[in-house]
């Protein structure tokens, strides 16, 4: 299991979550750098990560590619005229090594890189102003984002345009998708609202204490949200109730939550493992199975003494290895007229 996290300071960092022994029933983990170094000219806002290919976007206007598996940087993609995000990868559920990369940017462009090797496939304008998050159906087939300009907006993915767009009562900052695809949560400051995908009904509302600033889907309905509160609240989705919650995971606020166990083809018996990132610098992995009888301590934890923005992890093994090709100008698509 890997985990990339961004920094307001343009550094990037890897980490390799490995067992102290090799004792496949102990679940005493350890935090491995794989790498840190300033990978971009300005803060780092946004990060992804799926089987060996990992992404950071920054407000320098690039994207840089990492092959975790090698702990190596690939380079950057130059294809942006704006601050990038929000990126999110596309993996299709028999593969291992995504797909699609797709991103967001500042000035409400969308744009879908192929992945074998990284090139620009299509990039189109989705809103009038900056994205705030962007998210990818299961199926691939559309995404949907949300922006400064207060609008949820639905993109077609096999054509490479917007396909809907709807003005909410207040900006969301985040929108995920649950893992069937059925459901998808939006964020507006402390509130998360739980929508049915097919008409984008909303179901219920998640009242938290304080702002929302991250968001990772779990489980069997289970939501996992993290923010000013410096707690990581898990929240069923199916009634609305807090499910368990870790009190002060941080000391400061959650700047990201990963949920690690999700895919990664182990047993029933793994522990239930998340990750969470925080402006403290630090980055800690729990079993939130003990959550449930009182505070758990991290069965890991990592200090960067950075000011932390974004956390993503990969649990996927595959045998490919990203690469980063050569776009054809003929190809590309430039950015579509002001919608």
């Amino acid at each position: 299991m890997s985990l990339i996290a961004g920094s307001y300071e343009r550094f990037i960092w890897g980490f390799k979550l490995k067992p102290v022994t090799y004792d496949p029933s102990s679940q005493s983990l350890t935090l491995t750098q794989l790498f840190s170094y300033p990978s971009h000219i300005a803060p780092i806002t946004t990060v992804a990560a799926a089987g060996p290919a990992a992404a950071s976007g920054s407000s320098d206007d690039t994207i840089h590619i990492y092959d975790l598996s090698s702990a190596a940087s690939l380079g950057p993609l130059h294809h942006f005229s704006s601050s990038v995000t929000s990126l999110s990868f596309y993996t299709p559920p028999n593969l291992s090594f995504p797909r699609n990369l797709l991103s967001a940017a500042a000035d409400g462009s969308i744009s879908i890189f192929d992945t074998e090797p990284f090139v620009l496939l299509k990039s189109f304008r989705s809103h009038k102003k900056g994205i705030n998050d962007l998210a990818v159906h299961p199926s691939g087939k559309l995404a949907l984002s949300v922006s400064r300009d207060g609008c949820l907006a639905m993109s077609n993915l096999m054509r490479g345009k917007r396909s809907f767009c709807c003005r909410l009562g207040k900006e969301a900052t985040i929108v995920k998708f649950e893992g069937s695809g059925e459901k998808f949560f939006m964020v507006t400051e402390e509130k998360v609202g739980v929508h049915l995908a097919e008409d984008a009904r909303l179901l219920l509302e998640l009242e938290n204490e304080k702002r929302v600033l991250c968001a990772a889907p779990g489980e069997s309905g289970i939501l996992f949200t993290g923010g000013e509160s410096r707690s990581i609240t898990a929240w069923d989705t199916n009634s609305g109730k807090v499910a368990y919650c870790i009190e002060d995971a941080h000391s400061s606020r959650v700047k990201g939550i990963v949920v690690l166990t999700k895919d990664d083809g182990g047993g029933d018996d793994d522990p239930y493992l998340v990750a969470s990132a925080s402006s403290d610098g630090f980055i800690r992995v729990w079993d939130v199975r003990m959550a449930i009888k009182g505070k758990p301590n991290p069965l890991a934890e990592a200090n960067t003494k950075s000011r932390l923005t974004c956390l993503a992890g990969s649990s996927l093994k595959s045998s490919k290895r990203p690469q980063i090709g050569k776009s054809d100008p003929k190809e590309e698509q430039n950015v579509a007229a002001e919608v």
